[in-house]
């Protein structure tokens, strides 16, 4: 794994850096190649927050989790991961019905942020390109981010869709017709 460490108002030392990587060195097993990794450590008033996004090819998996110390948040973040990790790989293997090791190979990446003035009301804006696939993948994508919605291009419709999360814990589906 391609670490990179970010401290928000806070300098890294190098214990935690080795911690970190040693820790993370355990999800190596589940993938091929280099894998980039940005690992973000931060005090908010509560806690030691750490933030990891896995930028894996065609999909992105993101954990945070904030502890008293920095060591326990990490290690609850690796939990994290490895859990997203091996529900992905077994909602793709039962999907293709192999029994063969599913890696994370076969994906396109996705393009990185761009930032924009601060004089703008638009603080960020992004741009990816989005990829065929069935709902049920789209939920298992907005899941592994941990988000509450996601923008996908439907395989069945051919058309860009936008999948939420209800207040209720199901999901909605907001279609777009030109």
């Amino acid at each position: 794994m391609l670490l990179n460490y970010v401290g928000k108002n806070m300098e890294l030392k190098e214990g935690l850096k080795n911690q970190a990587e040693k820790k993370f060195s355990k999800l190596d097993k589940y993938f091929s190649e280099e894998i980039e990794t940005r690992v973000v450590f931060s005090q908010p008033k509560s806690g030691q927050k750490v933030e990891v996004t896995v930028f894996l090819p065609g999909t992105i998996l993101r954990a945070e989790e904030e502890t008293d110390d920095f060591f326990t948040s990490i290690d609850k973040v690796l939990d994290i991961l490895e859990r997203q990790i091996r529900k992905y790989k077994t909602r793709l293997k039962k999907r293709y019905q192999n029994n063969e090791t599913i890696r994370f190979d076969s994906f396109e990446k996705f393009a990185p942020a761009e930032e924009v003035k601060e004089d703008d009301k638009i603080l960020r804006r992004k741009e990816f390109t989005v990829k065929p696939m069935s709902e049920e993948e789209a939920i298992m994508q907005m899941e592994l981010l941990n988000h509450n919605f996601f923008i996908f291009l439907n395989s069945a419709s051919e058309k860009i869709e936008v999948v939420y999360k209800r207040k209720d814990s199901n999901y909605g589906i907001i279609e777009v017709n030109k």
